[in-house]
């Protein structure tokens, strides 16, 4: 098959790219390097000749729900136009467990993608995850000073190259719609994971713990990112994680 992997050099979307050329699938990167920009429209066509399917795990930084819906709205209505007129046939997005209930901030985009990608003329499978492993590094590394503030956020996060071998299998089998959930193998904490990580890399800061006000803070505390008992289980601990060549010390 030839893939085309919409934010290919990302944190999810390495692990797409490597997971697919190591099933010998032809792997095209749709990113602004390689000149195809998802959010003005400019280049994902002229990226797509011979595509089979597009997994797109694009991505934006904001809690804002109204730039959250813009880009996630605007990426996918631009990426499956490209795919329909180049006549793309699997269409695969990549979302979060347990997401309906907290329509708001963030994940009031990503709930506006699925709404998208189900509302458009190319066929297609919504492949919601869990968080990953990745994400309490992040959160640390975009905040400065001796404390990190992490939102209470009950989860169950998964790897990062475990999601990208999962979606290239969806990526293999066809549309089907609404694929299983994927979680991670242990209920977490997101402020216990950081600290962990922090231990781990031995960095001396401490992580205070709050609980953000409205509809976002409660449904991360809420448990619902945790996902259903019927998900799939990836098998990569946060703990085997930190282990592995995927998780890079500060240097």
């Amino acid at each position: 098959m030839r893939i085309a992997v919409a934010g290919g050099t990302g944190t999810v979307g390495r692990h797409v790219a490597e997971a697919a050329r190591g099933a010998a699938h032809d792997v095209v990167l749709i990113t602004r390097r390689s000149g195809a920009d998802v959010v003005t429209g400019k280049g994902p066509q002229a990226a797509l000749d011979g595509v089979d399917a597009v997994i797109d795990v694009t991505n934006t930084f904001t809690l804002s729900a109204s730039r959250s819906r813009t880009f996630f709205e605007t990426a996918t209505r631009n990426l499956m136009v490209a795919e329909k007129a180049k006549g793309v046939g699997h269409h695969v997005a990549l979302s979060i467990v347990g997401i309906d209930d907290i329509d708001a901030s963030y994940y009031a985009g990503k709930l506006a993608q699925e709404r998208a990608v189900a509302a458009g003329d190319v066929p297609y499978t919504i492949a919601r995850a869990a968080q990953f492993h990745e994400f309490a590094g992040q959160l640390l590394a975009a905040s400065r000073g001796p404390i990190a503030v992490m939102p209470r956020t009950l989860m169950r996060p998964v790897a990062a190259r475990e999601i990208g071998t999962h979606l290239v299998a969806l990526a293999e089998a066809g549309p089907i719609g609404r694929a299983p959930d994927l979680v991670g193998p242990r209920d977490e904490e997101l402020a216990d994971l950081a600290r962990r990580q922090l231990a781990f890399d031995g960095i001396r800061r401490r992580v205070l713990e709050v609980r953000l006000p409205g509809s976002y803070g409660r449904g991360l505390a809420s448990g619902s990112l945790r996902g259903g008992g019927g998900a799939l289980r990836g098998t990569v601990t946060f703990d085997d994680w930190l282990r592995s060549e995927d998780h890079a010390r500060p240097a």
